[in-house]
């Protein structure tokens, strides 16, 4: 069930003109929006914007949102408010560069009526801001960095009006890692290590305001550069600090150097690993393989829902495999979010054009509440964020199991309340 705005509740934004024509009144939609409107011709394509990572390693998290899209799509067999989809895919590859290259490609077209993306967080800040000066609205089913929404229940940094996601806020991912670590496994020093990007650093921040907070040291807080692949001298430095345990949350394949370097240096072997969400998934696991084995890593929950259920044997069905990740359900729950939004605001004409008010489409998915997300119940706040965020420590004790090992593996549950669920 959808619960929300109606549409009649958006007409006042638009007037229907009535002219005098050789063949009688003739009558055209006006558009009153504050941010104006797309104008959809008769049995034109409702056009959206789709910005993935879709090269390098992060590619396979970028397919898994393109797949979720396009299993919402399917449903409505391919269409939105009766008119065809057209998809203007861009590759982001995972960068701030490639997320403003790309944004600024899709909004170039003035008939772009939304954007679903981003696949990275670092990506997001970019297109986010371009595609908010524009006055359009984006979407997205992986982007995690408390910088893009809220932090401690205020607007963050890098929020811009028109932004929304279905991705749990990483705001308290580091939290629950900082809990974990200190109270389940007893650790009191801890080096940390991102890559500079708006989430890997939100992450480290995150944790170590509250391992300090908790009564931790943070021996060493430092980063490593997208691309890099040496990785021993900041290995070397986290030795030198005295760190019990390296908090690494990377992507690959920077996260996958440290852990192999880290293995191959013996002064290392008393220090404990953990990463986070990045690196849950089928690529990274089965490429090193035993190396992973006793790794910790922090994570979203992924609702074991019957809609969520249904949804992955739609996924074999269509693609012939088993998700990688479980990443395409947040991505579907995004793409099902903006679709009823645009049909809920879509005025039609009385020659079958459609008229989308831009400031109506944000004020109609902040309205947004659904109870029958595959990921749970929707409802999107003031910030964008649209999912109630759940976290899990996972322990890595048998790589050979797979992604879905990995997940079931669940050491420790960070809900509003950190609540144990296994000994460490």
């Amino acid at each position: 069930m959808v619960m929300g705005i109606w549409r009649h509740w958006f007409l006042p934004l638009f007037l229907l003109l009535v002219t005098a024509g050789c063949n009688g009144p003739e009558h055209k939609l006006v558009c009153g929006d504050p941010l104006g409107c797309v104008e959809i011709l008769s049995e034109a394509p409702v056009r959206i914007g789709v910005l993935q990572a879709l090269s390098g390693k992060i590619a396979s998290l970028g397919q898994e949102q393109i797949r979720g899209l396009e299993l919402a799509l399917e449903e409505r067999d391919g269409k939105i408010a009766g008119h065809p989809v057209v998809l203007q895919i861009e590759d982001t590859g995972c960068t701030a560069e490639g997320g403003a290259n790309a944004a600024l490609k899709v909004i170039a077209d003035p008939q772009t009526v939304a954007l679903y993306g981003t696949t990275c967080s670092g990506a997001a800040a970019a297109a986010s801001q371009a595609m908010s000066d524009a006055g359009l609205t984006m979407i997205s089913g992986n982007n995690s960095a408390p910088f893009l929404t809220s932090m401690g229940g205020k607007e963050a940094p890098n929020h811009h009006p028109g932004y929304f996601r279905t991705a749990f806020n990483e705001e308290n991912a580091g939290k629950a890692a900082a809990y974990f670590v200190y109270r389940q496994l007893g650790i009191r020093r801890v080096a940390t290590i991102n890559d500079g990007d708006i989430y890997t650093r939100g992450l480290t921040d995150g944790f170590a305001a509250e391992f300090i907070r908790l009564g931790g040291t943070i021996t060493l807080a430092t980063s490593v550069n997208k691309g890099d692949s040496n990785m021993e001298p900041v290995l070397t430095a986290v030795h030198d600090s005295g760190a019990q345990l390296l908090f690494f949350p990377l992507f690959q394949p920077e996260g996958t150097h440290i852990l192999r370097q880290a293995r191959n240096m013996a002064e290392l072997d008393g220090i404990l690993l953990m990463s986070d969400g990045a690196l849950i998934e089928d690529s990274f696991i089965q490429s090193v393989g035993e190396l992973g084995r006793g790794m910790y890593f922090v994570g979203p929950d992924i609702p074991d829902t019957p809609a969520g259920r249904e949804l992955g044997k739609r996924y074999v069905v269509r693609y012939g495999e088993e998700p990688p990740t479980g990443y395409y359900l947040s991505g579907f729950d995004a793409a099902r979010l903006l679709f009823d939004a645009i049909e809920q605001v879509a005025v039609p004409g009385p020659g079958g054009e459609l008229l989308v008010g831009r400031q109506a489409l944000r004020d109609a998915l902040r309205s947004m509440d659904r109870e029958d997300g595959v990921t749970g119940r929707l409802h999107c706040d003031e910030f964008g964020d649209c999912a109630t965020p759940v976290f899990h420590i996972l322990r890595q004790d048998d790589p050979a199991s797979g992604v879905d090992g990995l997940r079931h593996n669940v050491r420790f549950s960070f809900p509003a309340t950190p609540q144990v669920t296994k000994n460490p």
